[in-house]
């Protein structure tokens, strides 16, 4: 499992061979529209993941889990890897994707796209009863997410404490932007493709709570 920031090269790259296929792309590439937020409060769907790329070229990336799917055809056994990335830029914005290919790096870069065709705003704040210092380093309020038999809680921690979390929780929480928080985790936690997804329903899942 690896975190590791995008090198300026393979951005130039792919901003190189970028041909917008949708028309959000095209306003996208010719500076029309500068900014994620502006995607989100206009409510316009993520098609391709160079918009992205090209609104935030400083995203990391966190690879989660890479696994062996085995597969009988009429040809013989199929392998390919699944892989698990996610990807966040440390201040509220956070994706998790998944990708599968018969070659790892492929499998690897197909999960980065979609993840950041995932991407969504983290809601930042200060739900702690014990701090209330009104700055953007925790969240809210308590938020819960499931995904297959794995449930994750965040919960609003004060200001210093850090995040109270297991190495793979902590990392996704860091790329979302979470500075401090408590976490709880039910059910087999040890499937970590489960875990980034419940933690990415849970931070979705602010948005759709009020105070």
């Amino acid at each position: 499992m690896v975190m590791q920031r995008r090198t300026e090269q393979r951005r130039t790259d792919q901003e190189q061979i970028w041909n917008p296929r949708t028309r959000l792309g095209s306003l996208v590439q010719s500076g029309k529209v500068t900014s994620l937020s502006q995607l989100f409060e206009n409510g316009w769907k993520i098609k391709e993941y160079q918009i992205v790329n090209h609104l935030l070229p400083d995203l990391k990336s966190f690879v989660v889990d890479v696994g062996v799917v085995q597969k009988q055809t009429d040809a013989g056994e199929s392998t390919k890897f699944k892989s698990v990335v996610a990807i966040g830029d440390n201040n509220g914005w956070f994706g998790v994707g998944t990708g599968k290919k018969p070659q790892m790096r492929n499998a690897i870069d197909a999960a980065t796209n979609n993840a950041l065709i995932n991407i969504t705003p983290v809601k930042l704040g200060c739900g702690s009863w014990e701090c209330r210092c009104g700055t953007n380093h925790s969240i809210p309020y308590k938020t819960i997410g499931k995904a297959g038999s794995v449930k994750v809680e965040i919960i609003p921690g004060p200001k210093g404490l850090g995040l109270v979390a297991g190495e793979t929780i902590k990392n996704l929480l860091e790329l979302a932007g979470i500075q401090d928080s408590w976490t709880k985790t039910f059910g087999a936690t040890a499937t970590m493709p489960s875990v980034a997804q419940a933690v990415y329903n849970s931070i979705k899942e602010l948005h759709g709570m009020s105070l």
